[in-house]
């Protein structure tokens, strides 16, 4: 037996249960592992509430990021050891597997070797948000000089895109609601910071920009402010929205986007996960971001013990953090 976590109905964070339940060993092309550390994401909280595209069967297990040493290899396993530390990538359909447990089975296809020097809790703050943001630097090929607008700049994959375009020598917007994280946000590298309701954005943006506008926008929250976040584009430039915050729905700003001809379009990581040669790419630069320091996972607040998943998700949606919530098991 182990003890896990599972919901069986939709709704907050009172909804998780803490469980004993039996494990076994793992199957075919899996491996077992014991759970060092988890990072939350928003897309568990909003499968949790009912509110993801996959709903969930229920009871239900949760959570698919996070890292931890394999104690059991399935038929099959040849590329990991027992004893190995490795990460659990969010490569799966939440609630196929989970890993918000103190002993988990997963595929061994979502795991990568932990890199070295990392803790636990960093070591379960990297490939979500860094492979979420790297679309700044795939597609919209953020160059010297050019602008990346950053809402919710605040969150893990904010402050992922801030650390990506920095080091591509862009200049990096963090939009935030409300001035209170203003301070904290530059000193985690935004050299730019627009308190979106207290401000109009377009008109820093351009005044930031000299005039030409961001060549890119990414955007979690979606809402009729695309509308802003279209209008401070520069021309031929890219609105991603890679989430749906605001809960209300998203149009496309027509004529912003047309007389600039810009591009709007939706973004998750799996677009980069589910092609190998993508993936590798994608890989080598965070590494190599990582090694070098030019990328730093920024944890907001560490809870202890399993029994503390409640409370760290609640935290979670209270927007009170700045970068990755992370419980250590």
């Amino acid at each position: 037996m182990t003890r896990t976590i599972r919901f069986h109905a939709t709704g907050g964070p009172d909804q998780l249960q803490l469980e004993d339940l039996p494990l076994g060993a793992p199957g075919p092309g899996e491996v077992r592992l014991a759970v060092s550390a988890v990072g939350l994401n928003r897309a568990e909280a909003m499968y949790r509430a009912g509110n993801y595209p996959v709903q969930p069967r229920l009871p239900s297990l949760i959570g698919y990021e996070g890292v931890g040493t394999i104690t059991a290899l399935g038929e099959g396993v040849s590329d990991y050891a027992v004893g190995q530390r490795v990460c659990v990538l969010p490569m799966i359909a939440q609630g196929d597997y989970g890993i918000w447990a103190e002993e988990a089975i997963v595929p061994a296809r979502i795991l990568l070797p932990a890199p070295e020097g990392l803790s636990d809790e960093q070591a379960a703050a990297i490939w979500m948000q860094y492979m979420t943001a790297f679309a700044i630097i795939e597609v919209a090929e953020l160059g010297v000089g050019e602008a990346a607008i950053i809402p919710a700049a605040s969150s893990s994959v904010g402050l992922a895109a801030i650390q990506l375009a920095n080091w591509a020598g862009g200049i990096s917007i963090a939009a935030t609601r409300t001035s209170a994280k203003a301070e904290a946000l530059k000193a985690l590298g935004a050299q730019h910071v627009i308190a979106t309701e207290e401000e109009d954005l377009a008109e820093r943006v351009m005044a930031i920009t000299s005039g030409e506008g961001a060549r890119c926008a990414f955007d979690p929250v979606g809402g009729p402010y695309v509308d802003t976040l279209a209008r401070a584009l520069a021309p031929r430039g890219i609105l991603f929205v890679y989430g749906g915050l605001s809960g209300e729905p998203t149009p496309y700003p027509h004529w912003p986007m047309a007389f600039k001809g810009c591009a709007m379009r939706g973004w998750v990581a799996s677009e980069i996960w589910n092609h190998p040669e993508r993936f590798a790419r994608a890989r080598r630069r965070i590494e190599q971001g990582l090694t070098s320091g030019h990328l730093q996972p920024v944890i907001a607040k560490t809870f202890d013990g399993i029994e503390a998943l409640p409370e760290a998700n609640a935290y979670l949606e209270s927007n009170q953090q700045i970068g990755k919530v992370v419980v250590r098991f």
